[in-house]
């Protein structure tokens, strides 16, 4: 399955030129015969911009995803959009389940809802994300491509036992949007090669691009093989990174090299 990664310019606050560079990313992956498109961190609001969550939130079924759905369909490709600030009041139709969410979705070419995933990890250091998200509890899969899919987002990369959890789940291929900052580019560069690495899967990473008043998304979008080896990446400017990946290979790797079946 060939992979696109779009690295938008994510404008903070600009939710309709954002979803429009979206949707228009879809269309140019897909043209170059993309399996599965998939977009980084709240990238309609844009991360940093916390002052807009709560004018921003919407239902899941809501004109964002909406739009990201018809292009699904439209171009007859799977689209992880992740993600949105999700009002789950609005999503559940009731007071139930109240407040906001960092939620990805995704779609598979017929625009049909396959996982939900909520970020389960909410970055404290330097982000209002603590303050004003709810955290997520599921961690559902998906089969696209031939490949059992995972969805994790940006800060989770740092909590190991999430992704051990996915492999045990049958995961051979993950997919992390994020909104990942300067200075820390090491970080974002060991922590998916060392979750590729330990759990014998693909890791993709869908960081956006572009600067906001107190940070600057430091870009480098990769897909990392079983091996934790980069198979594919790009510098910080907006840019969409191919890969082509093959389930075949996963499950090849962890028939000869035990490492899951060695635990204790």
């Amino acid at each position: 399955m060939r992979l696109a990664l779009a690295q938008l310019d994510v404008e903070s606050a600009a939710v309709e030129t954002n979803t429009e560079r979206a949707v228009d990313a879809i269309a140019d992956a897909a043209a170059e015969g993309a399996g599965l498109v998939a977009l980084p961190e709240i990238f309609n609001v844009g991360y940093f911009a916390f002052d807009s969550y709560a004018r921003a939130a919407e239902p899941l079924d809501g004109p964002t995803l909406t739009r990201i759905r018809d292009a699904a369909r439209e171009h007859d490709v799977a689209v992880l959009a992740g993600s949105i600030v999700e009002d789950l009041g609005a999503s559940s139709g009731g007071p139930a389940d109240e407040g906001l969410a960092n939620a990805s979705v995704l779609f598979d070419s017929d625009g049909d809802r396959l996982l939900t995933y909520r970020k389960h990890h909410l970055f404290g250091y330097e982000s209002e994300e603590t303050r004003l998200l709810t955290p997520g509890e599921s961690l559902e899969t998906a089969e696209i491509g031939g490949f059992t899919v995972g969805v994790t987002t940006c800060y989770d990369l740092r909590f190991p036992e999430l992704y051990r959890d996915l492999a045990d789940s049958g995961v051979d291929l993950v997919l992390v949007p994020s909104a990942w900052p300067y200075p820390r580019v090491e970080h974002w560069k060991t922590l998916p090669r060392a979750r590729a690495i330990e759990n014998l899967c693909y890791v993709a990473t869908i960081n956006g691009s572009g600067a906001y008043e107190d940070a600057t998304l430091l870009g480098r979008s990769t897909v990392y093989d079983p091996w934790g080896t980069p198979v594919a990446t790009t510098d910080d400017q907006p840019d969409i990174v191919y890969a082509d990946a093959d389930p075949e290979m996963v499950a090849e790797i962890r028939a000869d090299f035990p490492a899951l079946r060695d635990r204790r």
